[in-house]
């Protein structure tokens, strides 16, 4: 049975339902709609409004192009509902007046803001991936943000108007911090979360002086403080993104552009790109294989998300980080390309990665695994780079720090494609969430993943939002990681070998 529930925003009231004691808040606008050039510019607050508001489906979702190849196989719930009130946001809440509502006490209820991820091209925080009904069944106010993406969020045009889908993240938060009293939740008890790209912008936001201040905590599911690039980069992605549209490289000739004409023309770019990786042509993009990326701005971004994490940016914010067990196969099972890599290619990728010795990095690789397949060293070592470097780097930049920093691995192996994806990237989410039954799930787990680590996975999540002791050390001084699925427990610096590969590279 579904009932109905408001709520009170600083904007006007807003009109939610209730089912199962929980209350969904869907579609609240937290900027105002876009419209021509402010497609391009700074979002503003939205306007006020008479009565009470709607909140009973979701709302638009920002332009993008959807996934591509062969994992759009996968990764099949991808909602596209284009609309200038893009820049929304769902509150999944306890119903007022329950057992869980009142447990919140007098300061309120935990909350868990949500990034998504999607190569900060794709996404949506209307994914029922993100459903937060779990979260507020356990007494967590889960919200889940939409962001611009692509050009919409990242072209940089050599003006002040930078990191636009960065800008709209602290927005969100601004939004969070000023009316989630009103949902039950607790504005200093905010968590941000995200993965793979929100894992990387969640990274953005520890090194953002414009979002200190704005939460207490931050989850980075696949995703760290390496991933921005510099301005001189992203300018040539702006010009060789003109020049194809035949526009003058400046916000007003890209405003001149419909939102889908610029889609498909950076999608054109990006594959343009990714057949011809030349570094002197594309720096950063030819390892980092994201033709978007935040930007190093001196503003929203003074430097590179690591660097200033490890000068002291977000000491005080409480980590959990982390990544999957066999990040990179999610690229490269999807369509057989595994299969394909000779061994002659492992030695240029640990170079093209910086390893500096790269027949002895390969080496130490095939000594791990003895029985593994050129295809699978690769993915080795290109998640490594991408992946589980970034998070250790997190860690241990925070070593001396007031605030816990606590490591996970996720090693519950996906049964589809035959088993072939093994723990692989964006697996976790669903077990996170506690979604497993939601819509498209089992492309990527496969059929009946397992409640158990879903139970183990989410609870510790949950617990890490409250504040609590998640179930297991910091990660330093022992190098501890909880390992979720697979074998589970907890393991003691794994892998130290392939760790100290990377030391001063990555």
């Amino acid at each position: 049975m579904t009932s109905s529930v408001t709520a009170e925003t600083r904007s006007g009231r807003v009109r939610g339902t209730v089912e199962q004691g929980v209350a969904r808040y869907l579609g609240l606008p937290y900027a105002a709609p876009l419209d021509g050039a402010g497609w391009l510019l700074p979002a503003v607050p939205p306007a006020p409004w008479e009565g009470e508001r709607d909140a009973s489906a979701f709302g638009p979702t920002v332009p993008k192009p959807g996934y591509q190849g062969p994992v759009a196989e996968i990764l099949t719930a991808e909602p596209d509902f284009p609309g200038a009130e893009c820049l929304n946001l769902n509150v999944w809440a306890p119903a007022p007046g329950g057992d869980v509502a009142a447990s919140g006490g007098a300061g309120g209820l935990p909350v868990f803001v949500w990034i998504h991820g999607g190569a900060f091209r794709n996404g949506s925080g209307r994914s029922g991936y993100y459903d937060g009904a779990a979260f507020a069944r356990d007494g967590v106010v889960c919200v889940t943000i939409n962001y611009r993406l692509g050009a919409l969020g990242f072209l940089d045009t050599g003006d002040e108007h930078t990191n636009l889908g960065l800008r709209d993240q602290i927005m969100a938060l601004q939004w969070v911090r000023d009316n989630i009293a009103g949902f039950g939740g607790d504005p200093a008890r905010v968590t941000v979360a995200g993965e793979s790209a929100g894992g990387m912008s969640v990274g953005s936001l520890l090194a953002s002086p414009l979002a200190q201040g704005l939460f207490a905590q931050a989850v980075l599911q696949s995703g760290a403080g390496h991933h921005a690039i510099t301005r001189e980069t992203a300018q040539k992605v702006t010009r060789a993104l003109a020049e194809r549209l035949g526009i003058e490289p400046t916000r007003e000739g890209f405003a001149s552009i419909d939102a889908g004409t610029l889609v498909d023309a950076t999608t054109a770019l990006d594959a343009e790109i990714q057949a011809n990786p030349d570094p002197a042509a594309w720096g950063e993009l030819t390892r980092n294989v994201m033709i978007f990326e935040p930007v190093i701005d001196g503003d929203v971004l003074p430097r590179l998300p690591i660097d200033a994490i490890r000068a002291g940016s977000g000491a005080g914010v409480r980590v959990l980080v982390g990544a999957n067990a066999d990040e990179a196969r999610f690229f490269i099972v999807p369509g057989g390309l595994i299969d394909l890599l000779p061994e002659a290619a492992l030695a240029p990728t640990a170079a093209k990665y910086g390893l500096p010795d790269p027949a002895a990095a390969v080496a130490a690789y095939r000594e791990a695994e003895p029985d593994a397949s050129p295809g699978d060293l690769f993915c080795r070592i290109m998640a490594d780079w991408f992946f589980g470097i970034p998070a250790v780097r997190i860690a241990e930049a925070r070593a001396q720090g007031p605030a816990e920093t606590f490591f996970y691995r996720f090693d519950e192996p996906s049964t589809a494609l035959g088993g072939r994806l093994g723990a692989c990237h964006a697996v976790e989410l669903a077990f996170a969430f506690d979604n497993l039954h939601a819509d498209g799930v089992t492309n990527l787990t496969g059929p009946a993943p397992s409640q158990a680590v879903a139970d183990e996975t989410h609870g510790a999540w949950v617990r890490f939002t409250r504040g609590e002791d998640p179930g297991w050390e910091p990660y330093l001084p022992a190098r501890t990681v909880r390992v979720f699925g697979g074998k589970g427990g907890t393991a003691v610096d794994p892998a130290p070998a392939l760790r100290a590969l990377w030391d001063g590279v990555r």
